[in-house]
C-alpha cells in the first residue's frame, strides 16, 4: 500500500464523520448559513437596498429579496463587471465563471474566496466518502484525468474570467498534481477535437485509474481513444480504469454505450457542481440519489414547479419541501448570489438525509400542447425502451412536431444510435407507452386524439458533435437541451443529415 492509498483511507474515515455530523444537522446548518452570509453582506449595495439589517428570519428574507434570475439582476450584475466593490458581496470576486446566457448574453457569476474554498472541499469529499464505502483507494495511486474547459483566463476590469472546470484547474491540490492529466498545456488547446487528440496522445500509455468529465465528451474522448489504438476495448488500453466520475447530464442514457465501449462496468460517482455553487454530490454507491450540500455557504430555497410562473410563486425552505415534487432551486450564496434563481429543477428522493435527482431545467421542457414533459421523464422513458427492445444511444432531443405533412401533430425524437434496435417501432411504442405512465398530461392528449404518439428520427452517430460544433459549442461543459419547445436545433439536426 502506498503512502496516498495509507493516508487515503485514514482521512476518508474522517470525512465520513463530518458528513455525517452536518447531514442530521440539515435545516439548523441552512439557518445558520442564511444569518451568516446576510450579516456578512449587508452593508453591500445589495444588502442596503433590500434591507439586510432588517432580517431576523426567513420569513424577513423572503419580504424582502424576491426570486430573481440574471436577467433580472443585471444592473447590479453589470456594476460588478464594471470592477464596483461592495455590490453583492465585501469586496470584488476573486473570479469570474463566465458562461452563456439566453437574453442577456454572456453570464458573470461571481465565485469568492470563500465560495471557492466550497468547491474543492466538495469534490475531494464526494472521493474520499466512496474510498470510505469501497475501500477502492488503489486509483490514487494512478494517473486520473479530468475532461474539462480550458484554463486559460481573462481579466474583466482586473477580475480573472474563465469557465468553471478552467477555475478549478488551477487549485488541484499539489499531491495530486503529479497523478492528474491532461497537462496544463494541452488542457489550454481551445478547439475541442485537436484537444483531445492531444489529450489521446498524453495519456494512451499512461496507467489511466479515475477518468472524469461530462459523459458525453467522455464518450467522444473513448471513440477517438479506440479508433486510435485499434483496441476493442476501453479495458484493453486502461486495465486499472476504476472509477467514472461525473456531473452535468444523467449519466444513465449513456451507460450501456459507456459500459460497452469499456468492456466492463465500473464504479461512478455523480456530483452536482455549478458555477454558483457545489450545490450536491453521491455518497452512497448503492444510492444514485445526491446528498445536498447543505454546509457549504449556500442557503438553499424551493419552488414547487407549477407555481414558479406566478406573480409571487411559493418559496420554501429545506424544512417545508417533501418528497417526489418537482421544484426550481433558488440560491443565496456566499459569493453573493440571492434569491438566485438557476433554472434547474429538483426533486427530493429522502429528507433524511436530504437527497435530491436532478430531473431537468425550468425553461427545458416540451409543452406546445400543455403536456409540460420534462428531462426525467424522456430519460427515464428511453432507458425503459434500451432495456426492453436493445440498441444503443448516443445522444438525442426531443420537439414539437406542430405541422406535420399528414395526421396529427406529435412528439419528435431525434436519436443517434450507436446501434439501433432491430425492432423500431416496438422501440418507440415502448417509450411513448412509458411517457403516458409518467405524464397523464400526455396521456390524455394521445388518448383525446390531439397528438399522434410520438416517431423516431434516427441520426448518423456524429449529428450531435456536428451540430454543437456548427453551434461553437463542442466539448467542455456544453450540453445538448433534452427538451426543446420549438424546432431549431430539430431542423438544425435535420439538415446536417440531408447534406
Amino acid at each position: 500500500m502506498g503512502v496516498k492509498q495509507f493516508f487515503s483511507k485514514i482521512i476518508a474515515k474522517q470525512t465520513r464523520k463530518k458528513v455525517d455530523a452536518w447531514k442530521k444537522d440539515a435545516v439548523n446548518r441552512q439557518n445558520k448559513t442564511l444569518s451568516k452570509i446576510v450579516a456578512a453582506a449587508k452593508n453591500t449595495a445589495f444588502g442596503k437596498d433590500h434591507g439586510f439589517g432588517e432580517i431576523k428570519s426567513y420569513a424577513d428574507f423572503k419580504s424582502k429579496v424576491p426570486v430573481r434570475d440574471y436577467e433580472a439582476l443585471k444592473p447590479y450584475f453589470d456594476r460588478l463587471v464594471k470592477g464596483e466593490a461592495d455590490v453583492f458581496w465585501p469586496g470584488v470576486p476573486k473570479y469570474f465563471s463566465k458562461t452563456s446566457g439566453t437574453t442577456s448574453g454572456t453570464k458573470y457569476i461571481p465565485i469568492s474566496k470563500e465560495s471557492m474554498g466550497h468547491h474543492l472541499v466538495a469534490a475531494r469529499d464526494a472521493l474520499l466518502l466512496y474510498i470510505n464505502q469501497t475501500g477502492n483507494k488503489e486509483f490514487v495511486d494512478g494517473k486520473m484525468i479530468f475532461l474539462q474547459g480550458s484554463p486559460v483566463m481573462n481579466k474583466t476590469n482586473g477580475i480573472d474570467t474563465g469557465r468553471l472546470s478552467g477555475i478549478v484547474a488551477h487549485h488541484i491540490p499539489a499531491y495530486l498534481q503529479k497523478n492528474r492529466l491532461p497537462t496544463m498545456e494541452t488542457n489550454s488547446i481551445d478547439d475541442w477535437e485537436t484537444k483531445v487528440d492531444a489529450i489521446i496522445e498524453e495519456t494512451v500509455n499512461e496507467n489511466m485509474t479515475l477518468i472524469s468529465g461530462i459523459p458525453s465528451w467522455v464518450q467522444f474522448y473513448f471513440e477517438r481513444l479506440l479508433a486510435h489504438t485499434g483496441k476493442q476495448y476501453i479495458k484493453d488500453i486502461f486495465p486499472n480504469f476504476n472509477l467514472f466520475v461525473y456531473g452535468g447530464v444523467n449519466y444513465e442514457p449513456y451507460r450501456s454505450r459507456f459500459e460497452k465501449l469499456i468492456g466492463k462496468k465500473v464504479d461512478s460517482i455523480e456530483t452536482y457542481p455549478a458555477s454558483e455553487g457545489f450545490i450536491a454530490f453521491q455518497d452512497d454507491q448503492n444510492d444514485p440519489s445526491l446528498l445536498l450540500n447543505v454546509d457549504a455557504g449556500i442557503f438553499f430555497e424551493f419552488i414547487p414547479v407549477d407555481t414558479y410562473f406566478d406573480e409571487n410563486p411559493t418559496r420554501l425552505s429545506l424544512a417545508e419541501v417533501k418528497t417526489g415534487e418537482n421544484y426550481a432551486l433558488v440560491l443565496s450564496t456566499n459569493a453573493g448570489l440571492w434569491g438566485y434563481s438557476i433554472g434547474d429543477t429538483v426533486k427530493f428522493t429522502s429528507l433524511n438525509p436530504y437527497k435530491i435527482l436532478v430531473t431537468g431545467r425550468i425553461k427545458h421542457f416540451t409543452s406546445a400542447f400543455g403536456e409540460h414533459v420534462i428531462a426525467e421523464e424522456v430519460e427515464a422513458s428511453l432507458q425503459t425502451a434500451v432495456k426492453e427492445f436493445g440498441g444503443e444511444v448516443i445522444e438525442f432531443t426531443v420537439a414539437p412536431q406542430l405541422h406535420p405533412n399528414e395526421g396529427l401533430p406529435y412528439h419528435e425524437w431525434l436519436i443517434a444510435f450507436a446501434e439501433a434496435p432491430a425492432d423500431m417501432k416496438g422501440f418507440a411504442a415502448e417509450i411513448d407507452k412509458s411517457m403516458q405512465k409518467k405524464n397523464v398530461y400526455y396521456a390524455d392528449l394521445i388518448n383525446g386524439k390531439i397528438l399522434q404518439p410520438l416517431r423516431i428520427t434516427s441520426l448518423e452517430p456524429a449529428a450531435f458533435n456536428a451540430y454543437m460544433k456548427s453551434q461553437g459549442k463542442l466539448g467542455g461543459q456544453n450540453k445538448v437541451p433534452r427538451l426543446s419547445n420549438d424546432r431549431k436545433i430539430a431542423d438544425a439536426l435535420k439538415e446536417w443529415e440531408e447534406k
